[in-house]
């Protein structure tokens, strides 16, 4: 079983972010994604950098993989999803099908991350045709409805397609046209100020009887708390699942991993705070079980 981490969702400053893959490349952390995936006026952090990024953790034994935006609505997005694909080093995970339709057309083999929607294994039939080597499991769906996807996966002839699943960190939820962090600081998204850097693991948005409810992060809305199905390693392995993706909010997912890494060498489920895991077993997402 492989640790992935996943794609940097929240806003930080570039010696931040630097300063962070730095220590990622010290860590037990198997697999890594790089990009943003968020905002496209998010510029502290341009193609380069994070190419160097990636070969600096490439240089530490990391298997690096670079993420594309989620929510396209512009061209010059369009672009810069073109280029993240034309990369020519690293394998890229598409966050979006138009990164899928480039990839497939210029016969690259890609990833596909959380956000798409792939919820068959008919549907994932179709793209592996085009060139998916590995997918992520959209994160509302359950273990029950992954077994169900997997076992269809054998009866169709396909044994070559990798399985990841969204293991710890706040579910990202939904993404919108309009930026829901510039509206807190009472800005337009066209002059948001790069409001997101100020609030470094987002903005906690509660019910009115105070539980947390949603995480706001600039354009995307993420889970209120920390999802967390660690504990499910071994179930996940004999189903066949090779990748466990941790998304980081702060520099704690460090430890966290490290702790994860020696469950795992251990043969324990280890020990963790209950997180919202509702969707695993077919709940609702809020659901702490």
């Amino acid at each position: 079983m492989q640790i992935t981490l996943g794609p940097l969702l929240f806003f930080w400053p570039k010696k931040e972010v630097v300063t962070f893959y730095e220590k990622v490349a010290e860590s037990s952390i198997d697999r890594v994604y790089l990009g943003e995936v968020v905002c496209s006026k998010r510029r502290e952090l341009k193609l380069d950098d994070w190419l160097n990024i990636a070969k600096m953790l490439q240089a530490k034994g990391k298997e690096v993989v670079l993420s594309t935006l989620t929510l396209i609505e512009a061209e010059s997005e369009l672009s810069q999803v073109s280029k993240v694909c034309e990369n020519g080093e690293f394998a890229v995970e598409a966050n979006d099908m138009a990164a899928v339709h480039y990839l497939s057309k210029a016969g690259i083999p890609f990833i596909t991350g959380p956000s798409v929607n792939l919820y068959s294994a008919e549907a994932l039939q179709v793209l592996h045709r085009t060139g998916l080597k590995r997918w992520v499991l959209p994160v509302e769906l359950s273990f029950d409805h992954l077994k169900m996807i997997m076992s269809r996966l054998k009866e169709l002839g396909i044994h070559d397609l990798e399985t990841e699943v969204f293991s710890y960190g706040y579910l990202p939820l939904a993404y919108s046209a309009r930026c829901f962090t510039a509206r807190t600081h009472e800005l337009s998204k066209d002059s948001c100020e790069f409001s997101c850097i100020k609030s470094s693991a987002g903005i906690p948005l509660a019910t009115q009887e105070g539980d947390a409810l949603f995480t706001i992060n600039g354009i995307q809305t993420l889970s209120g708390s920390c999802h967390n199905i660690l504990d499910q390693w071994q179930v996940m392995e004999s189903a066949g699942v090779k990748g466990m993706r941790l998304s980081g909010h702060s520099g704690d997912i460090l430890k966290t991993a490290e702790e994860f890494a020696e469950a795992m060498g251990s043969g324990s489920s280890g020990k963790y705070i209950m997180g919202c895991n509702g969707y695993w077993v077919g709940e609702a997402g809020i659901n702490h079980r």
